[in-house]
């Protein structure tokens, strides 16, 4: 993994139905995080979104 791909650790996920999630976009800093996450949820109401740190690419 690169410098680059490490830095980028918080994340938008999508809970979908069979209890799995799915990284939508992932962001450098909370903030930028929380600002996308705001606008998906005005744009798309419907479908459920979590913020997440995730770790899981990282060795």
């Amino acid at each position: 993994m690169t410098y680059r791909q490490r830095l980028n650790c918080w994340a938008i996920a999508r809970l979908l139905p069979t209890h799995q999630s799915a990284i939508i976009a992932r962001f450098r800093n909370r903030s930028d995080a929380d600002g996308h996450f705001q606008f998906l949820r005005w744009k798309v109401p419907h479908i459920q979104l979590l913020v997440v740190f995730d770790l899981t690419n990282q060795s």
